[in-house]
């Protein structure tokens, strides 16, 4: 029993701390954007929505440029077909 425990833990572990690390970003952004709303006073309902906004703009917006950028390279290569797709790949994951 005591062997189970110890086996549960040491795989438990490392899992709980890549999960930390993922928290630390999040945690990073929710208090950037709280300094944010703080800065232009906001309150209730419209601090709720800023923060929301806050939040979830940057995952967006970012790989929104990201695949306009290798789309336009792409392009400009005059890509196609399995070529295309193995370099969009590529420049996205990079």
């Amino acid at each position: 029993m005591l062997k189970r425990i110890l086996i549960v833990a040491c795989l438990a572990l490392p899992l709980a701390g890549m999960a930390q690390e993922k928290m630390t970003d999040q945690q990073s952004k929710m208090g950037t954007c709280n300094k944010e709303a703080g800065d232009k006073k906001l309150e209730g309902d419209a601090r709720k929505k800023f923060l929301s906004e806050c939040l979830s703009a940057g995952k967006k917006s970012t790989q929104q440029e990201k695949m306009t950028a290798c789309n336009k390279q792409a392009g400009d290569k005059k890509l196609a077909g399995d070529d295309r797709k193995k370099f969009m790949s590529s420049c996205l994951s990079g």
